[in-house]
């Protein structure tokens, strides 16, 4: 499993020790939904994103939504782990503020990170927080998932260190990377994201337009 250097960022939870974990009851789930499940288990244990525990004092189920496309999303319910999670105040961009910015400029280019909150990796103390139960034993993850209460902080925070220099002059981004040119020129955050051992979706990539 490839990631951010944890000794630059990883995803603290901070859970309030006045919180008692929570197991939650397991839920039933169709064959077909299962499956999905199933699936999507043995592809993030293939890539090194969730691990097996055992006895773990915080327990969420699996959640299956279907997509407008028809495919399956399969997320975990956090919901209690994010009650016991007191709320990081890290500022997020405007998304207005960002829309003006980009104004005046003759070129515009949009990159999106590869799972981008994937790359960065949990605190190794609170990584079983994370827990999850299938019909095929119980999980963690040793990757930040979706779902918890200060990822997007989290995320926010790594990209305002990544591109702090340029941010606000040359590029904006939240969740996106949008970066502002007034005339062609060399890209200069592709250094950067390589420096920092950052993915980008080759799905996501508009340039120049």
């Amino acid at each position: 499993m490839v990631g951010i250097d944890p000794d630059i960022i990883s995803h603290k939870l901070n859970v309030d020790p006045t919180f008692k974990p929570v197991k939650q009851k397991r839920r039933k789930f169709s064959p077909e939904r299962n499956k999905v499940i199933n699936d999507e288990v043995d592809n993030l244990l293939k890539t090194g994103k969730i691990r097996e525990v055992k006895y773990p004092d915080w327990l969420a189920n699996v959640v299956v939504v279907q997509k407008k496309n028809g495919k399956w999303r399969v997320c975990i319910d956090f919901t209690d782990l994010n009650k016991a999670c007191p709320k990081d105040p890290f500022p997020l961009p405007h998304i207005d503020v960002m829309v003006d910015a980009t104004a005046c400029h003759e070129l515009l280019t949009f990159m999106d990170a590869y799972s981008g909150y994937n790359q960065i990796l949990m605190h190794t103390d609170d990584q079983e927080k994370t827990a999850f139960m299938t019909d095929k034993g119980i999980y963690c993850y040793k990757v930040m998932p979706f779902g918890l209460k200060n990822a997007g902080s989290t995320y926010q925070r790594l990209v305002n260190m990544m591109f702090k220099e340029h941010l606000g002059r040359t590029m904006e981004v939240y969740d996106l990377i949008l970066i502002q040119e007034y005339r062609p020129g060399r890209y200069l955050t592709i250094p950067i994201i390589r420096s920092f051992d950052d993915k980008i979706s080759p799905k996501q990539f508009a340039p120049k337009i």
